[in-house]
């Protein structure tokens, strides 16, 4: 993995006391270096650790080289490239989900056209894409579309479901949206779904990312599938390699926030309830509630580190070895920006404890200023659901089905 830095701070390696395992790697919290203007001639004004907008510490980042740098981190613990292959699969009945609430209220309200033999034109392919050595290589994909559409290249939406669900969960968004002429794709992330074997595989996995920095659970392993499902999508007669979308919930959200920086095929962006500031949210105090939803890898790690109570330190040190800077150099001061010139609309609850909204002053003014830079302010938009928290609303739903519509079609 390559980090580039002007003020590293560095943090002492730590041990596990008494536990006989392998220590932490060392830390650094990460600024960076001045470089040229990318080849989209979008510049973005990035600083050191504090996220100051203005001051002598002002920086400039090349877009490509940070993408660049984060291919080299996703690649640091892959098992083992391999060809990107194709299987037929069967269809799932029965989705293993290993908690949380599975309603789907929210998405049965997405719009949809009203076809009389719906259920018959609609075409469901399962499939299987290798994206890599190992088991979790596996990458299960479900994708519903209409036939004798009379369109030979069409949009897709790819959707992302939100952690311990499964693609199936999705059914009524993509039916929706391949009412309305989207080919549309939902796949199962990490440990997740076909790719887990119990209600803990999840959390177990996240557990054995903090104890041997082998895997990437947490994002960035979901990441790499997704650009493997890019090569795939592109590839496809009925899809028009341009107008190729991305959206998810929660987890979801992040992960379609995430593949659209790592991937500029990804053309129209929809995170919903993801986006947040993960350095902003530990120095100021409000990192509760996303430790909370992962909590048992955070707790591993405090009693690994000898701690009596979860910590700021704490959870800065389980982000940068479980998915390494992604509370420093990817976190969404620079990729949310990074997106531009795409549209790029961010969905969250104005009250979302997990997204805080002021964690995303910084990252919102610096796309604002690349998006009027690059005469494309329209492209850009953030919604904040007044008096909502962490959930999926009607509202919601409908803001991401616009943005597609007005963008894809």
């Amino acid at each position: 993995m390559l980090l580039r830095s002007l003020h590293p701070r560095h943090v002492p390696a730590v041990t596990f006391p008494g536990s006989g395992r392998p220590p932490v790697l060392p830390l650094r919290q990460w600024g960076f270096a001045g470089c040229p203007c990318n080849s989209t001639n979008i510049r973005l004004r990035c600083s050191g650790r504090r996220y100051s907008l203005s001051g002598p510490e002002m920086e400039a980042v090349d877009v490509d080289k940070l993408r660049s740098d984060f291919m080299q981190v996703l690649r640091s613990r892959r098992c083992g490239e391999v060809p990107l292959s194709v299987e037929l699969a069967k269809p799932v009945t029965d989705p293993l989900y290993q908690g949380g609430s599975a309603s789907t209220e929210a998405m049965e309200s997405c719009p949809k056209e009203d076809i009389e033999d719906f259920k018959d034109r609609l075409v469901e392919e399962n499939l299987y894409l290798m994206t890599e050595g190992g088991e979790q290589g596996r990458l299960p994909v479900l994708i519903l579309s209409m036939k004798d559409s009379g369109v030979q290249k069409r949009p897709a939406v790819v959707f992302l479901h939100s952690s311990y669900k499964a693609k199936e969960w999705l059914r009524p968004l993509l039916e929706a949206y391949a009412s309305r002429g989207y080919v549309t794709v939902a796949i199962d992330s990490r440990y997740h779904g076909e790719r887990a074997s119990s209600k803990t595989t999840y959390l177990d996995a996240l557990v054995s990312s903090w104890i041997n920095a082998d895997t990437m659970p947490f994002i960035f392993d979901t990441v790499w599938d997704l650009i493997k499902l890019a090569d795939y999508l592109t590839q496809r007669e009925d899809i028009d390699p341009s107008r190729i979308g991305i959206t998810g919930e929660s987890l979801g959200g992040m992960h379609a926030w995430f593949a659209a920086f790592a991937d500029p095929r990804y053309a129209v962006v929809a995170p919903i309830i993801g986006v947040q500031g993960f350095l902003w949210a530990i120095d100021n105090e409000k990192w509760q509630a996303r430790a909370d939803s992962i909590k048992p890898v955070f707790e591993e790690a405090r009693i690994n580190l000898g701690k009596s109570a979860m910590d700021k330190d704490v959870v800065e040190m389980v982000w940068a070895r479980i998915a390494p800077g992604l509370a420093s150099e990817f976190d969404s001061p620079y990729t949310v920006p990074a997106i531009a010139p795409r549209p790029l609309v961010i969905i969250n609850g104005e009250q979302d404890p997990r997204c805080p909204l002021p964690g995303l002053n910084i990252p919102i003014s610096r796309a604002e200023k690349v998006y009027n830079d690059a005469n494309c302010p329209e492209k850009f938009k953030v919604v904040a659901q007044p008096g909502i928290g962490h959930q999926l609303t009607p509202q919601m739903v409908k803001e991401a089905s616009d943005w597609f519509d007005r963008f894809l079609k």
